[in-house]
């Protein structure tokens, strides 16, 4: 839990208040964003974590002349309420009020609430505007941010060199994913498409970088024209020798600061410009409407190419499971043998997975900040063990480990609940319910055209039916040696985005007993396409690719039927066959026991 006798939070609250007021303000809007809406920001834009304490991956906070109030997603609200003094900022889960329909609430007339154009969407600008009209406010742009006046040691902004992406790797050349976008482009009459993405970009340029904290990206933008060739505003300090040579002749890295006039030449020129206002900062978007341009509205051209992947990069993720699972099969050897101690604590069990990972082949780093959450903290969703909250790993109790890795050849994540000993017959119901899920939504058989808001309920069913839920999506997108988050599919309530051969999610559902205990079970998953004798439509499958046991202690087994406990069977089949070879007879010797058949 946050100390707030260590850090003034107070005082940086009231000095922001005196910036907004001089601002002739009264109000202002912190989003946990930078100016490219990555989900993951680097340390100069943690302006949510500098002004409150708040170290999670979403956050929104609204800060009037007598009120603060922050917004998360249901995977923080717990961690929101250890890290945030409570005196000082009103917590709301954003699925239960949106700062949209708070604003609506809580703004008066006349009001002028301020953000930072560099910040937010245009799609959101949008909702907060609509709200602010609701009471007859005003929500206006600033030219500086105000935190950034008071945050008087702001981290520089990143610099990392960027290094081109192999081909034996990316499974496409840059120039083929360029021409194709390109020609498809210019068939609907579009001259540029602006890429505001940084995976986006790294995806189609085939170049990767190490800005961002465990996502191997350069943080830049590009245009790409309906000729394949491309503008790319990328810092050249972070360039490195050869790397034009990777490009091409057709792809000109030009100084970031060069990117506005860029907009206004492609909006005097009278083009059709292709842009994203769900994922594009606001001030992209309304530069380009200043210089007159014609915008069509629509998705990033790369995000759907970029999120099939091609065969190379599948047998990449395959291949990068095979290596990972090894080192979580040497994990939880090591595991077994010391948990029974009670002084093995979440910190250290981390950091001994770290050293398993970090001899592994194109092993690069940690996908995410690992979740190594023991007992209660196990129920925070996207919990960090701390040195104030480490906790020892107890018998009678869950210990719940979420954790991937960055590999050259492809990106792993991947949770396991384990049993310490054992459990009671409540945490045992719970945690098969979630297997049950799990493996129903692993079995799916689904017609093109489906969606994940189609599927969600087949991982919920036997939770629902004790009537219990979790409060997170059921599958996330992941990318190929990219963001671990990685859209635009998703299996959740709100998924509107057709499954397509390629595509890579996880299947994740969880149950957490606040105060008690978290569970979650976690396989990445590649959508195939499933041939089904006499079947009329074309339909389509997951197949999953990560390699890991399943905790057999932790299971009521006479809660599985004959088909759940045949899936499970082949499943640990599979495991052992595939992750024998890279381990030692003690290893081995575990794996037998953990996949042996119930």
């Amino acid at each position: 839990m946050i100390d707030f006798m260590t850090t003034d939070y107070a005082s940086r609250l009231t000095s922001l208040r005196e910036q907004i007021s001089k601002a002739n303000l009264d109000g202002f809007f912190v989003p946990m964003a930078d100016e490219y809406q990555s989900e993951y920001v680097p340390a100069s834009a943690q302006r949510i974590e500098f002004l409150c304490g708040f170290t999670g991956s979403a956050g929104f906070v609204i800060v009037l002349k007598n009120k603060a109030v922050f917004f998360t997603d249901g995977r923080y609200t717990l961690q929101a309420g250890q890290q945030l003094d409570k005196h000082l900022f009103d917590i709301y889960d954003g699925a239960a009020k949106s700062p949209s329909e708070w604003l609506a609430e809580n703004a008066k007339a006349g009001m002028h609430i301020g953000y930072d154009p560099w910040l937010h969407t245009e799609d959101e600008i949008g909702r907060l505007k609509k709200a602010a009209a609701k009471v007859e406010a005003e929500i206006v742009p600033v030219a500086k941010n105000p935190v950034d006046v008071i945050w008087n040691d702001r981290p520089a902004p990143p610099i990392s060199p960027v290094y081109g992406h192999d081909l034996a790797y990316a499974g496409k050349s840059s120039a083929d994913k360029r021409t194709s976008i390109a020609d498809d482009l210019k068939k609907k009459g579009i001259k540029a498409a602006v890429i505001t993405d940084p995976a986006s970009v790294a995806w189609l340029l085939n170049v990767r970088g190490s800005d961002v904290p465990n996502t191997p990206l350069p943080l830049s933008f590009a245009i790409l024209n309906d000729d394949a060739s491309t503008q790319w505003f990328v810092d050249p300090r972070k360039l490195t020798t050869g790397l034009q040579n990777h490009l091409g002749n057709a792809v000109k890295p030009e100084d970031p600061d060069q990117f506005g006039m860029a907009l206004d030449a492609l909006g005097q020129s009278g083009a059709l410009v292709r842009i994203d206002t769900a994922e594009a900062a606001s001030w992209i978007v309304e530069r380009l409407l200043k210089a007159n341009a014609k915008l069509d509205k629509g998705d990033d051209p790369s995000a759907l190419p970029r999120a099939c992947k091609n065969p190379v990069e599948i047998e990449g993720m395959k291949s990068a499971h095979r290596r990972d699972g090894a080192s979580l099969v040497k994990f939880f050897t090591w595991l077994t043998e010391v948990a029974p101690s009670g002084e093995v604590s979440e910190m250290l069990a981390e950091e001994k997975l770290a050293e398993f990972r970090a001899k592994n082949r194109l092993y690069r780093g940690p996908s995410f900040n690992t979740i190594s959450g023991a007992g209660p903290n196990g129920a925070i969703v996207h919990y960090r063990a701390t040195n104030e909250t480490n906790r020892k790993i107890k018998a009678g109790e869950f210990y719940l480990l979420d954790s991937g890795g960055q590999y050259m050849d492809g990106t792993t994540d991947v949770t396991r609940t384990t049993a310490i000993g054992q459990v009671s017959g409540e945490m045992r119901d719970r945690f098969t319910r979630v297997l049950k899920g799990h493996i129903a939504l692993a079995m799916a058989r689904f017609p093109e055209g489906s969606t994940g808001a189609d599927l969600d309920v087949l991982a919920r069913q036997y939770l629902w039916a004790a009537g219990i839920d979790y409060n997170h999506g059921t599958g996330h997108g992941v990318g190929s040696y990219l963001g671990v988050h990685e859209g635009p599919q998703s299996i959740s309530r709100r998924s509107k985005v057709a499954f397509k051969p390629g595509m890579i999610l996880s299947n994740e559902p969880g149950y957490y007993k606040n105060g008690s205990y978290g569970i979650r079970i976690e396989n990445l998953v590649v959508v195939t396409e499933v041939e089904i004798p006499g079947g009329e439509r074309k339909t389509y499958g997951f197949e999953t690719i990560t390699l890991c046991p399943i905790d057999r202690n932790a299971i009521d087994i006479t809660m599985l039927n004959e088909v759940e406990r045949e899936w499970l069977n082949d499943y640990h089949t599979r495991v052992r066959e595939s992750l024998a070879p890279m381990l030692d007879p003690a290893e081995v010797a575990w794996l037998d026991r953990a996949t042996a058949a119930i």
